[in-house]
């Protein structure tokens, strides 16, 4: 029997966040989750989902003729067979991006595969779950996502990047403001930040930063599945 794989949806849109924001993207969304970060807006991936053969998953990637795929969660790396899938996508000449918390193993990826790390800050609620050692194996391909919660959260993240050289490492350094959620239907609820005032922050300390938005909310109500 093909190795298999928890997945919770497969869909095409386009990426809204990361450098390729903006281009058509295919979206592999595997079940299952270790944290619980306050602001999360996908906990309907902690659970569910269908087992789908590897063979039936990049089949279903390829009827949507799209060179980008990225491979998400839930915590996609939990599922050891996810591996095999991102290097049956890479073989067949797709561009895939691993969306993953600092908090999983990066060091077993197939090196083609564009790892997209979110270091959990302390506002998340996780921060202390970071696996430190995956810096050590960030490439110059790979980028590294930071929610900022508020200044303390910025404060951190800056700290953070100025020490391990991230700037200088990693194709980009990408912090998000964190989105306002409803603390009736998350763990913990969050306010949200202005984006307008983490950028003030950024200008006013010359941060070689990437500001960005997720901007599939931009354009459809925040709260649609499946693009």
């Amino acid at each position: 029997m093909s190795e298999r794989l928890q997945i919770n949806e497969i869909f095409f849109s386009i990426q809204g966040e990361s450098t390729r924001a903006g281009l058509p993207c295919v979206f592999v969304r595997l079940t299952g989750c270790h944290l619980r970060c306050h602001y999360c807006d996908t906990e309907y991936a902690f659970y569910g989902g269908k087992a789908k053969s590897i063979d039936a998953v990049l089949a279903k990637v390829a009827e949507f003729n799209c060179d980008l795929v990225e491979v998400t969660g839930g915590e996609p790396l939990l599922q050891p067979n996810v591996h095999l899938l991102m290097t049956r996508l890479c073989d067949v000449g797709k561009t895939v991006l691993l969306e993953t918390s600092g908090a999983s193993d990066i060091s077993v990826c197939d090196q083609r595969v564009i790892r997209i790390v979110d270091l959990k800050t302390p506002g998340s609620g996780e921060g202390h779950r970071n696996l430190w050692s995956n810096l050590e194996h960030l490439t110059e391909q790979d980028e590294v996502k930071l929610v900022i919660c508020d200044r303390n959260d910025y404060d951190w993240a800056s700290s953070i990047i100025r020490k391990h050289r991230l700037v200088e490492r990693v194709a980009a350094v990408l912090f998000s403001p964190v989105a306002s959620v409803d603390s009736g239907a998350h763990i913990a609820g969050s306010p949200g930040l202005a984006i307008e005032e983490l950028t003030q922050w950024v200008l006013e300390d010359r941060l070689a930063v990437r500001i960005q938005t997720q901007l599939h909310k931009l354009i459809w109500d925040p709260m649609t599945r499946g693009v």
